[in-house]
């Protein structure tokens, strides 16, 4: 406490006494008050005295205001001005209107009491799990103060806030909810909370992510506008890099849920590009810094291999190349568009391959990488954007053989473009080498170096670049001028870039150690550079020289006899000295830029003099300083068996070399047999079922066949035997099968018949009676219906005449039984009469003789019979039309009846009238005393009328 008031500066005279007094009375108010609008009114007060009067109002009522939020839930007005009044205790976000000079001077004293008081709030685990459940509270002036408390907590206490909610039962998801608030201020403010949660604590960004934080986040931005959104987009993408940063399982988790998808409109950039918003410059900043988290080179390789493949698929990749070649983008966007285009194609082949196929917007058109290098060795070029050209370049080169080779194809004699008409990344490379910008040498050094990286074959065709310097002179080779700018003293990062440069290409290439060797002037320069004691800044230079001397030892072949390895040693022993050798070599890693360097591929350098070391050759010194180092103290025996070893181990490479190829080809011998062998198998499988199939079939016909032969030996007997008799009687027996089966088909077909006739027989039936109904209703219908009868009585005959030709049939059918009969009766009985040879022979013969003429008879009969069959069908079609239009007569008639029927009603509804009329006419009359018959005796008279009209009627 005396801390406290020691930094508000102790009590003075004026106003301040009379502040703490009446903040101690509304406190007292607060803690005694029964009433609730007392205690609502004393919160109210303290809240507007809390940005004052911060110190006494923190110091004397949080206690009180805990305990409102505690025991008032019920009032939602009391609750926000407590939370309200808390914030401004515990925020140090003080209003710059409202402060007057002393407190802009005491600003800095008091910046510590918004920790300290979140200090004194949450040493009670419970008041945190207390404001999360207040802000699930719905009512808006409970929710909204409760998030930004919360939200200010975490800014004063972040880790230890975060721990309190962690360990709270669904006290995370409780703040995913804020996401899907329908009021805006909530939902921002949510998202700021969560920015603040979710700051270095992996923990919750994972129970963050899995709440389906990433749909709501991109839900948000696309309704905000995407980059054209306001800061709400902004708080997103923050939210977005939080989550997402050095977090390999959100960025998996991302790339599942297929939200890499979602980033491509994003990018969608119109055509014209003047006049960029801020604020749409910080979102697209922003959206491309969230690409990069995605594909950065920290991440493990095979994370980042498939969120670049999901960028190309998707159309990422196309979309930012898009915007790479567009005109009008701001400096910066389109700096940050090249680093994030150098990660996505970084080390993935598919990518390079794609970006090396993209061409600028030009006439004629130019390839992307070609236009990015003449920005690079531009020197009126921003810094940041060089550095970012000659990172997309390196990323373009980075495991891509294929890039590489076509990067030093432009350099080689046999591809340069003869007509000059374009120019070639080869030719710009060599004009940046070579140019008066020292900057311009470096990068175009570093390119180089990058176009050679772990890749021998390219160092040796790099040997033959020829370059004419001047008219009149002869070239000179691309190594030989490199050394010669060397030897003029130009600067010191031209030279620290072209020392880099000649490293890397005579590491591990020993045919280009000989060629450099073979210049008698490089050793001498080399082992005078060294030997020199010079400032600090071309101590750097001295330990490249070494490194480049130590390079020319090692990876010495012996083929020049003046420059043999031990030569090379002693000289160095003798010049400079081991120990002073190695000291100087030394002086490479032991340089800060070099540190700088090592930590990330990408180049971050402050300014250009800071342009030292690339990151790739880092990797490089890391490895051979060492090995130098042993070889410089080697003596000429080790040598030897050293030598000795490396060819062993060179043949032993090529003994392997020989058997993985032996190998590579026997599998793919071994997979070509394989899928021969498949198919193969598939091909007898299906054999073996075409065989299977056809000796079934063979078996059915062998079956047959002996069944056949069975028959036919059966008959060849009784041929014998009985001669002709046999013959007759098979034939007979084929017929009266054949007429069997006819009998049946008219038997189906009769019966067919009668149900038809059935189903006639009941409309008709049907239509009778409709019509008699009608015929009732009114005279006008008595024609139709007579008409009617008429259809009726035909078809009546029709079907008389049906029935009577069936009745024939039948009889006839039943006949052709009886016969049948007959026939099989004749058959039994021929058998036991074959004793007589003559007999049979006769009586064969006359049965024959009947039965063909009974045959031709049957199949008369069947001609006729199928005959009347049509003639039936004719008769069955036209009485179906006959019945049609009786339907459709009939529904004519009882669209009639109807309208008759409504007449009816209607003139009953006029008489009715007319009787109440005549009825108080006759009551009239008789008032007036005139005589009025009743309507019973009209009523008698008419009906003995009729009677009489009835007696005349049936005298006639």
């Amino acid at each position: 406490m005396s801390f406290l008031w020691g930094v508000m500066g102790g009590p003075s005279a004026g106003p301040q006494p009379s502040g703490a007094e009446t903040i101690q009375k509304l406190c007292d108010r607060v803690a005694s008050s029964t009433l609730l609008d007392d205690r609502r009114d004393a919160v109210r007060a303290l809240k507007s005295l809390s940005k004052k009067y911060r110190l006494e109002v923190g110091t004397q009522a949080m206690e009180h205001l805990i305990h409102v939020l505690q025991t008032d839930r019920s009032d939602s007005e009391i609750i926000g001005y407590a939370l309200d009044t808390l914030y401004n205790v515990i925020s140090n976000d003080l209003e710059e209107e409202e402060q007057d000079d002393s407190e802009e001077e005491n600003l800095t004293k008091v910046d510590d009491l918004g920790s300290q008081f979140t200090e004194i709030f949450i040493k009670q685990h419970e008041n945190v799990t207390l404001l999360l459940t207040l802000v699930e509270e719905f009512d808006f002036h409970v929710r909204w103060p409760g998030v930004k408390l919360l939200t200010s907590l975490l800014k004063q206490q972040g880790p230890q806030v975060q721990q309190i909610i962690l360990v709270s039962p669904m006290g995370v998801s409780r703040l995913m909810d804020l996401l899907a608030d329908s009021r805006e201020v909530i939902r921002n403010d949510g998202v700021l909370l969560l920015q603040q949660l979710t700051k270095s604590n992996a923990a919750i960004q994972k129970i963050v992510a899995f709440e389906n934080a990433f749909e709501r986040l991109l839900d948000i931005i696309t309704e905000e506008g995407n980059s054209d959104g306001g800061i709400v987009v902004e708080d997103c993408l923050l939210l977005l890099q939080n989550l997402l940063k050095n977090n390999n399982s959100n960025q998996n988790f991302f790339k599942e849920g297929s939200y890499i998808q979602r980033m491509k409109p994003w990018f969608e950039v119109g055509d014209d590009n003047c006049g960029w918003s801020a604020q749409k410059v910080t979102n697209l900043h922003l959206m491309l810094q969230l690409v990069r988290v995605l594909v950065s080179p920290t991440n493990p390789p095979g994370a980042t291999s498939s969120c670049q493949k999901a960028m190309f698929h998707c159309g990422l990749l196309q979309q930012l190349c898009t915007i790479l070649m567009a005109t009008g983008v701001p400096a910066d966007i389109l700096t940050e568009t090249i680093n994030t285009v150098s990660e996505v194609i970084r080390g993935c082949q598919m990518n390079q391959d794609y970006f090396a196929s993209v061409n600028a917007p030009s006439n004629p058109p130019r390839p992307a990488i070609v236009v990015l290098l003449m920005s690079m060795v531009n020197e009126r070029q921003p810094f940041v954007l060089r550095c970012a050209v000659l990172y997309c370049f390196q990323c373009f080169l980075y495991k891509n053989q294929k890039g590489q080779g076509e990067i030093v194809s432009t350099l080689l004699p046999s591809t340069i473009d003869a007509t000059g008409n374009s120019v070639s990344a080869g030719q710009l490379l060599c004009g940046g080498l070579f140019s008066t910008d020292s900057l311009s040498n470096w990068c175009a050094a570093v390119a180089l170096a990058h176009a050679l990286q772990e890749n021998a074959t390219l160092k040796e065709q790099l040997l033959r670049v020829q370059l004419a310097t001047s008219i009149g002179n002869p070239p000179v080779s691309l190594l030989q001028q490199c050394t010669n700018i060397l030897s003029q003293g130009s600067k010191v990062q031209t030279r620290v870039g072209l020392l880099m440069l000649l490293c890397t290409w005579l590491s591990n290439c020993s045919i280009a150690v000989t060629h450099f060797l073979h210049n008698p002037a490089n050793i001498p320069f080399l082992t005078g550079q060294i030997a020199e004691n010079l400032g600090e800044e071309e101590q750097l230079v001295q330990g490249l020289c070494a490194l480049l001397l130590g390079i020319s030892i090692y990876y010495n072949d012996n083929s020049l006899e003046n420059y043999r390895k031990e030569k090379l040693k002693q000289l160095i022993e003798k010049r400079i000295g081991r120990e002073n050798f190695i000291e100087k070599l030394g002086f490479i890693s032991k340089h800060e830029l070099y540190s700088r360097a090592a930590q990330k591929p990408q180049p971050g350098f402050s300014s250009p003099e800071h342009m030292m070391f690339d990151h790739e050759f880092t990797k490089l010194v890391k490895e051979l300083e060492g090995v130098i180092s042993k070889a410089i103290y080697k003596s000429s025996e080790e040598d030897k068996k050293e030598e000795e070893v490396k060819k062993t181990l060179e043949q032993h490479d090529n003994i392997v070399t020989q058997y993985k190829k032996v190998i590579r080809e026997q599998d793919q011998e071994l997979e070509e047999l394989k899928q021969r062998v498949t198919t193969l198998m598939s091909q007898n499988e299906q054999l073996q079922a075409t065989v299977t199939q056809q000796v079934s079939q063979i078996q059915q016909h062998k079956d047959q066949y002996n069944l056949l032969k069975v028959q036919l030996g059966k008959d060849t007997q009784h041929h014998n035997s009985h001669g002709d008799t046999f013959q007759m009687n098979g034939i007979q027996t084929e017929e009266v099968s054949k007429l069997k089966e006819e009998l049946e088909e008219w038997k189906h077909k009769h019966e067919l018949l009668q149900g038809q006739i059935r189903e006639k027989d009941f409309l008709i039936e049907k239509l009778k009676s409709s019509q008699l109904e009608i015929g009732t209703t009114e005279l006008s219908s008595q024609s139709s219906r007579s008409g009617g009868l008429e259809h009726n009585n035909e078809l009546q005959k029709e079907l008389e005449m049906l029935r009577s030709q069936l009745q024939l049939q039948s009889a006839e059918i039943s006949q052709l039984l009886i016969e049948n009969q007959k026939l099989q009766v004749m058959n039994t009985a021929s058998d036991p009469v074959l004793g007589d040879s003559g007999a049979i022979v006769a009586k064969s013969s006359e049965l024959e003789g009947q039965l063909e003429q009974q045959i031709k008879e049957l199949k008369s009969e069947v001609k006729a019979l199928s005959e009347e069959k049509e003639s039936l069908k004719q008769h069955l079609d036209s009485s179906s039309s006959t019945v049609a239009i009786l339907q459709d007569e009939k529904i004519k008639l009882q669209q009639e009846v109807a309208e008759s029927k409504k007449e009816q009603d209607d003139l009953l509804v006029l008489l009715a009238d007319q009787d109440q009329k005549l009825s108080a006419l006759k009551i009239k009359l008789k008032d007036l005393g005139v005589p009025v018959e009743d309507e019973d005796d009209i009523e008698s008279g008419d009906q003995g009328d009729e009677d009489e009209d009835v007696d005349e009627e049936e005298q006639d």
